[in-house]
């Protein structure tokens, strides 16, 4: 398995476990997916104010006292129907928009792990207290962040993956990553400088302009001028449309603060040094680099790979739009139900020496203490202990507050506060030897004892083999989990 390089998270970047009692919660902080392309604004959430209902329109029509926007034509005018269809059929510029290419369906299958270093500082925070946490809101929280996560890809059947090199880019188009593979792994083949030269000498009456990323490519006539045009076109719209329509949308402007601003752009000229050979070779021009990097380094640099393993960050900047998009999509149903990041986290918790445990409706909690029911025969047990036992059994996920100001109420006030001490030590002893829960939320509650199987009289009649063709009771390593957050 291979895995892209990410640079290391900040510490203040990884997950904070804030243990927060039930009347003093932050607001829930929205889940985006920033740095994806395409309509990611549907996904992105404001986080700023109550989300506004959207009305009937019949009635905010009405309630706005404006027209509707489509209103019968046999009341308006001649002239201005006429007015009306001149506008709708003339075309908004010279020229067609630029219409997408639609993205390639890529089949590869996206699982999204916890990464090492935030896992780690999760397991280090829950061992330092004494509280349980729902698995599904810890789940929730690694996919909330980057920072929280990797992305595990893996091509399906009759599918494909490539990588450059063994830490590169990763694309499902090995044409794609043959074009662009200069673009992508230059830098680890050549030291890049940037120099300035001369001043551009000669009158220029005209320059070239890219409205769509706002590139000033030169005047037309100049020899630096379809080098350039090819080059960006190539590393931002390949995957948009073809070259003929690229070049459909090139202005040509007059403007002489233009000319001037592409003579100053135009004196840097950027300079490629190999660093992986005896004799550095230096190239002035981006062409020969590139010529000199096909014929040296590409041959073998593109491979297949079986499964990748990337950063949560790397993965929402993927130079390849289809790729991007599944990774983005599983993300969201991810997001949503995130069966498989706690199956994960139930695994690498239970080998951390954490307890791995179902409550309250089978939901999974984790816990560094190991819940076990208290057992009431044991001698020596002080009436403390069996008095919040009883209370917790009849007014389970009452918090320690509410525990202790039930079985302080009727004791004269001069013994209350000797009594609550020793209510508060009792608890703390509950609590530390997993007699009884506590929550993160601040809720306690008492462990569920194991359910004895019993099997009926007509059962142990049975012969052997009905009894070994009963169904196998789920476990947590093989049940799909979808669990409400507590």
């Amino acid at each position: 398995m291979q895995a892209m390089s990410a640079p290391a998270p900040n510490v203040e970047e990884l997950l904070d476990l804030k243990l927060l009692p039930a009347w003093l919660k932050e607001p829930a902080r929205p889940i985006t997916y920033e740095g994806a392309e395409g309509d990611s604004d549907r996904n992105r959430g404001s986080g700023r104010g109550p989300i506004e209902l959207p009305r009937n329109r019949k009635f905010a029509d009405r309630a706005s006292n404006k027209p509707r926007s489509r209103v019968n034509d046999r009341f308006r005018k001649p002239d201005e129907r006429g007015a009306r269809r001149s506008r709708q059929s003339r075309p908004d510029s010279g020229r067609e928009r630029a219409r997408p290419h639609p993205e390639p369906d890529v089949q590869v299958t996206v699982s999204f792990l916890p990464y090492s270093a935030t896992f780690e500082n999760v397991v280090a925070q829950i061992n330092s207290g004494s509280v349980a946490y729902s698995l599904y809101a810890l789940a929730r929280l690694f996919l909330e962040k980057p920072v929280g996560y990797e992305v595990c890809l893996k091509p399906k059947a009759g599918s494909q993956l490539y990588q450059i090199g063994e830490n590169g880019i990763v694309s499902a188009d090995r044409d794609f990553l043959d074009r662009n593979a200069f673009r992508f792994a230059q830098r680890d083949f050549y030291q890049v400088d940037v120099v300035e030269t001369d001043p551009i000498k000669g009158d220029f009456s005209n320059v070239a302009r890219c409205p769509l990323s706002g590139t000033l490519l030169g005047p037309t006539n100049h020899h630096h001028y379809q080098p350039q045009l090819r080059s960006l076109y190539e590393q931002r719209f390949s995957q948009r449309m073809s070259f003929a329509d690229y070049q459909r949308q090139i202005d040509i402007v007059s403007d002489s603060a233009l000319i001037e601003r592409w003579k100053q752009e135009a004196r840097k000229v950027t300079t490629f040094t190999t660093v992986r050979e005896e004799s550095p070779v230096t190239f002035s021009a981006v062409a020969e680099a590139e010529r000199h990097f096909r014929t040296n380094y590409v041959p073998g640099l593109i491979r297949s790979v079986d499964e990748v393993t990337i950063g949560g960050a790397s993965s929402r900047r993927l130079p390849d739009r289809g790729l991007n998009r599944a990774i983005e999509e599983a993300w969201s149903r991810e997001a949503r139900s995130p069966s498989i990041m706690m199956q994960e986290l139930a695994n690498r918790f239970r080998q951390s020496g954490l307890h791995v445990f179902r409550h309250r409706r089978g939901m999974l909690f984790v816990s560094p203490i190991r819940p076990r029911a208290f057992v009431h025969q044991h001698a020596g047990v002080s009436p403390s202990v069996n008095s919040i036992l009883e209370a917790l059994s009849m007014r389970p996920r009452s918090n320690r507050k509410q525990v202790l100001e039930k079985l302080t109420t009727d004791v004269a006030s001069e013994n209350a506060e000797a009594r609550r001490l020793a209510l508060a030590s009792d608890l703390r002893w509950l609590i530390n030897e997993g007699y009884v829960i506590e929550f993160n939320d601040g809720s306690l509650d008492l462990p569920k004892p194991k359910a004895m199987k019993q099997t009926s009289e007509w059962q142990r009649q049975q012969p052997v083999t009905y009894l070994l063709a009963l169904p196998a009771p789920a476990t947590p390593a093989n049940e799909a989990v979808d669990l409400p957050l507590s």
